[in-house]
């Protein structure tokens, strides 16, 4: 599963990539709009403009570096300051790792889940949309946020229960 994911957004990160060679390419050859379409599509409207393109490329980068991040949490590939670790045992790293996961991590997530929801819940209810004839439905990216979120969340907190049995 986590091979599969990983996947999924290396192939988002080429066709963020390929967004931006054709917002590029349009740019130089002043094509705008890119496509117009005869009835209203979801996320895109009408039309694919270089603004719609601009949106998107910002939108796949939030999908790209926010929800891998449970998966590198787990993975333990995470950065941290090794100068703590230095010397210590495996049951004193864990211990470190428990005190930094209640000081930092958990006041965070007491926060940002809040926060992240209500960002959303604001989103879908005005039915935000880019205001530069870009992408509708902005709520679709904002969803990512609680989402990665959640997911990060659920990482620390199998990291910590299994940091606990460590530091036993």
């Amino acid at each position: 599963m986590t091979r599969f994911a990983m996947n999924a957004l290396a192939i988002a990160l080429l066709v963020m990539l390929g967004a931006i060679v054709v917002q590029v390419f349009c740019s130089v050859f002043d094509i705008n709009p890119i496509w117009t379409f005869d009835r209203v599509l979801p996320f895109v409207g009408k039309a694919v403009t270089l603004n719609s393109l601009l949106d998107f490329q910002w939108h796949l980068l939030v999908v790209i570096g926010l929800l891998p991040a449970g998966l590198v949490w787990l993975r333990d590939q995470h950065v941290r300051v090794d100068f703590l670790y230095s010397g210590r045992s495996d049951r004193s790293k864990s211990r470190i790792d428990i005190l930094g996961n209640l000081i930092f991590a958990g006041p965070f997530f007491a926060m940002m889940a809040p926060a992240s929801w209500d960002f959303l819940l604001r989103a879908w209810r005005s039915g935000e949309g880019s205001r530069n004839d870009g992408i509708n439905d902005l709520w679709l990216v904002k969803a990512v946020l609680p989402i990665g979120i959640a997911l990060l969340a659920l990482a620390v907190l199998i990291e910590t229960i299994r940091l606990i049995r460590a530091a036993r």
